[in-house]
């Protein structure tokens, strides 16, 4: 069994400048997802591969020891480039590169990186038990409901709950269980890739919850926080 780990990091964010090398409690955002990345690949004897367009950022990845040749496209680096079409050309690069093909990718993504090795072990378990999946990917448990606390404008211009199941509901916990994607992990199948899907979510997917605080950082609010849970040793977990 052949892992591939991607780790994809855009230069140029508009939001917030210089995002993905932007320090949390003295290291470089990217530097917590090689780390991870480095640990799981010890474990399964699996390759790491960056995908970037920026030189800084490549040069702070090779301070953490994670190196690459590759560069990613001009057509694969704008705001409106897919995620999917990024992973399938590095995917494609380290298959030509290696001479074989990989069985699993596992995607990290940078802005995410509230993730343990056990999130990963326990998810690529749940994805290699089900030879019908195509992909998994992280979620956590979702504040609001849309069965319940969640409401939309409907075509007569009042507002009403985003989906409707006949019977009703009385309490947020009666309602189905929904999720939010945190984006700090994504497993593909070759499948995935030789199926030609264009997202991640597909009629054959597979998530994992995390038990932990999980949240994707936006904002600059969001790193703020996540220095101080960080620096103030609030986690109770290791990144």
């Amino acid at each position: 069994m052949k892992l591939l780990i991607t780790i994809c990091a855009r230069g140029g964010s508009k939001g917030i400048p210089g995002k993905n090398i932007k320090h949390v409690n003295g290291i470089p955002l990217i530097g917590y997802s090689i780390r991870t990345a480095m640990k799981f690949a010890a474990e399964l004897n699996a390759d790491i591969a960056l995908s970037t367009d920026d030189p800084e950022i490549k040069a702070v990845a090779e301070s953490f020891d994670l190196k690459t040749e590759y560069l990613r496209p001009p057509g694969l680096a704008t705001d409106t480039a897919g995620k999917i079409d990024v992973l399938r050309d590095l995917l494609h690069y380290e298959e030509n590169r290696h001479g074989f093909q990989y069985d699993y990718v596992l995607d990290l993504d940078v802005t995410s990186p509230l993730r343990t090795i056990e999130d990963l072990e326990t998810a690529f378990q749940l994805l290699h038990a089900d030879p019908a999946a195509l992909n998994l990917f992280s979620v956590s448990k979702a504040g609001r409901n849309p069965y319940f606390n969640m409401v939309e404008q409907q075509s007569s211009g009042y507002f009403g709950l985003v989906k409707k199941l006949q019977d009703g509901f009385s309490t947020r916990q009666s309602a189905p269980a929904v999720y939010d994607m945190n984006a700090s992990f994504y497993f593909y199948t070759k499948e995935f890739f030789s199926s030609g899907c264009r997202s991640a979510i597909t009629e054959r997917s597979l998530v994992y919850v995390m038990p932990h605080t999980c949240f994707d950082l936006d904002e600059p609010l969001d790193f703020e926080m996540l220095d101080y849970l960080v620096r103030e040793n609030k986690l109770n977990f290791e990144i």
